[in-house]
């Protein structure tokens, strides 16, 4: 069963990313604020529910919430600064847009730097664990998502509507046969080719 809350005093916002570990999009973040007692069966990390469940768990938390907002960072910010510090920057960018500022942030995971003086707390499985992080791993998986089936539209022989993205067999040959678009991460391993370079 989620817990509520790491600490019972003051306003705490859960924080998660999607998308980290694709080949192509940019990644995803989202911060949410839940209101005390709020609890929904279906409430949980966003990779044990079906797509299903998380499309309508999206509008319910959007709903209920107190605060939502998503974020993210784009794939030329990704290949500048790295995977890490762009999943925390587009975490940054969540909180950025609250309107109920937290007085404690919850982090998946295990990096976070710090923001605005606010304290923060990383939390290894913490999307399975505390009910706003769970909530944030939802909206950010479901946003990012839409965002790949747009995606997807113009660019149909990578089947981002299928991988989202993630580096699939099909992703790999038809990046091998198509090659690259401007949305994917360049400083990612993407081809054979890249691993046969020289050092």
């Amino acid at each position: 069963m989620l817990k509520e809350c790491y600490c019972t005093e003051g306003v705490e916002a859960g924080c998660d990313e999607a998308g980290r570990g694709c080949l192509a999009g940019a990644v995803y973040a989202a911060a949410v604020v839940l209101p005390k007692g709020y609890n929904h069966p279906w409430l949980n990390d966003s990779k044990k529910l079906s797509p299903l469940r998380r499309e309508f768990m999206r509008s319910e938390i959007e709903r209920n919430a107190l605060a939502w907002a998503v974020a993210f960072a784009e794939p030329d910010e990704i290949d500048e600064i790295n995977i890490l510090r762009a999943s925390i920057l587009a975490m940054h960018r969540a909180l950025d847009k609250l309107v109920l500022a937290p007085d404690r942030i919850l982090v998946d995971g295990n990096r976070f730097y710090p923001y605005k003086g606010i304290s923060h707390v990383c939390l290894i499985r913490g999307d399975a664990t505390y009910k706003s992080i769970a909530a944030a791993s939802i909206l950010a998986k479901v946003h990012r998502d839409a965002y790949m089936l747009r995606l997807h539209q113009a660019n149909q022989h990578y089947l981002w509507h299928k991988n989202k993205g993630y580096p699939t067999l099909e992703h790999r040959k038809a990046i091998e046969n198509y090659g690259i678009t401007q949305y994917h991460r360049k400083s990612f391993l993407l081809s054979k080719r890249q691993l046969s370079l020289p050092l």
